[in-house]
C-alpha cells in the first residue's frame, strides 16, 4: 500500500465475475445456436434473401426472386428450402 492507503492497482468500482461481462470471446456461450443448414445458420442463411447466394438471386430478379417460380422453393416455406429446415435446420444443443 501507498502512504496515502490506496494499493497500486486502483480502486475497483464493480466486482463480480469475468463471464458477467459480454465480450466477443464468450458472446453466445451457454445459448442454443441454430444448427449450419438452419436459416439463421452459418450455411442456411447465405439461401435467405440478405444472404450471399440468395442476395444474389434477388438481384437477379424474374424467376430467382424469392417470390419467383425457382426461388420461391428455397424459401424456409417452400419445397426445397422446406425440406431442408425441417430435417436439418432446428437448434442445437448448448454451446456449454
Amino acid at each position: 500500500m501507498s502512504s496515502h492507503g490506496s494499493s497500486n492497482t486502483g480502486s475497483k468500482t464493480a466486482t463480480g465475475m469475468a463471464s458477467q461481462i459480454k465480450t466477443p470471446a464468450n458472446a453466445g456461450i451457454g445459448e442454443d445456436k441454430p444448427k449450419i443448414f438452419d436459416a439463421q445458420g452459418s450455411i442456411g442463411k447465405q439461401f435467405t434473401d440478405e444472404g450471399a447466394i440468395g442476395g444474389t438471386a434477388q438481384k437477379v430478379g424474374g424467376p430467382l426472386d424469392k417470390e419467383g417460380m425457382i426461388g420461391k422453393q428455397f424459401t424456409k416455406d417452400g419445397s426445397i428450402g422446406g425440406s431442408v429446415q425441417s430435417s436439418l435446420g432446428g437448434q442445437s444443443g448448448r454451446s456449454n
